[in-house]
């Protein structure tokens, strides 16, 4: 909601530069969408990579602190 405001807004303030935004803003989001997903998938390898070394720990009896995310 506060987003459709401040377009709004913007459409008041400078109606060229909103309406650029408009038609451009599909085109922005289909380019990030590749480095989304290389994000996700480096997020998972991360997530893989940490529980192989912390994986003899855990056998030990470890456990991870409660505030871990």
């Amino acid at each position: 909601m506060v987003k459709f405001l401040l377009w709004l807004l913007l459409l008041v303030v400078c109606w060229p530069l909103a309406l650029l935004a408009l038609v451009l803003w599909p085109i922005v989001w289909l380019i990030s969408l590749p480095f989304r997903l290389i994000g996700i998938v480096l997020e998972g390898v991360f997530a893989l990579l940490r529980a192989m070394v912390t994986l003899p720990a855990r056998l030990l009896g470890w456990r991870p602190a409660a505030s871990a995310g």
